[in-house]
């Protein structure tokens, strides 16, 4: 089977029917009459039928012959449209890019990037999956996935785009009633809000000046996303543990203050992560890259902030 599919035998045979010479196909595939009679010989005994009948003066195609050249064109048409379907896309994105985000880095940074690539990407189309839970990329047929936070153990291919900084936060009247120097040592008394999504994480280690001080929190709700745990610290019924860029412009603006002043958390990274593949498609590097300029922007925001 695997010898009927030589593609290479199908334009021998197309370029003798279309010349109708052994010794002219030869000089337009600039190889010698011999190899051009060799592969019609060994397609002939491969289909196991006559495709065209030699004499010294002519190559006449049989009825097998004619209708073999009929389907064979068409495959190698067929065969050209594929591969510069897909060696350009290797160049220039196109089609439709599957991608997965979690919810509030995606409403944040992934929405605006996304914006930037269809504009200037026009024929690109994006199927954006915006969710806390982690999805499988190869079973979804997904093309890129952003995992913010820690890796864990995967078979697929990852890059790291940026770092993220955890931030302990109330609402301002939340925050009145706590006393000045609250930290982590009181972690366990205080009210907090959960987040489902962060399961795994039972214990936070917080540091500040060479101490470190690992604790447990006392979630007093639980919320299955993280703009669900957000909206339940803005409205003041706990502490909040979140990622920078979910609630810096909240801080900014002051429906948020950071608690446990001087203490800091380990920072995660934000990851582009793929599907294992030799290739990377350029659909989603391009978008990689768009999101990478977008990460090392906010970066540099936070440093001046």
């Amino acid at each position: 089977m695997a010898e009927l599919l030589n593609l290479n035998r199908l334009v021998y045979f197309t370029t003798v029917m279309e010349t109708g010479s052994f010794t002219v196909a030869g000089d337009r595939l600039g190889v010698a009459k011999a190899v051009v009679s060799h592969q019609i010989g060994k397609l002939e005994e491969e289909l196991g039928a006559t495709l065209m009948r030699r004499t010294t003066r002519r190559v006449t195609p049989t009825e097998e012959g004619r209708l073999f050249y009929d389907r064979a064109i068409i495959i190698l048409r067929e065969a050209e449209a594929a591969y510069g379907e897909i060696s350009h896309g290797a160049v220039e994105p196109a089609g439709m890019l599957r991608l997965t985000a979690p919810l509030d880095y995606g409403a944040k940074v992934v929405a605006p990037v996304m914006a930037a690539y269809l504009k200037t990407y026009p024929q690109m189309r994006v199927e954006a999956i915006f969710d806390d839970a982690v999805s499988n990329l190869v079973d979804e047929q997904i093309d890129l996935g952003i995992r913010v936070g820690w890796l864990a153990d995967s078979s697929n291919q990852a890059r790291r785009l940026g770092t993220i900084r955890q931030i302990v936060v109330a609402s301002p009247a939340f925050a009145a009633s706590l006393p000045s120097d609250v930290g982590p040592h009181q972690a366990r008394s205080l009210a907090w809000v959960g987040n489902a999504q962060l399961r795994g994480i039972g214990q936070w280690l917080f540091s500040r000046d060479g101490e470190t001080v690992l604790t447990e929190l006392n979630p007093v709700i639980m919320c299955d996303k993280s703009p669900a745990a957000l909206a339940c610290v803005l409205a003041g019924i706990g502490l909040g543990i979140f990622p920078d860029y979910s609630v810096n412009d909240d801080i900014a603006e002051g429906r948020l203050v950071p608690v446990f002043a001087g203490w800091t958390l380990p920072t995660g990274g934000i990851h582009a992560v793929f599907p294992p593949a030799r290739f990377r498609p350029a659909k989603v590097r391009a978008f990689v890259d768009l999101l990478a300029a977008a990460e090392r922007k906010r970066a540099r925001r936070l440093e001046t902030a």
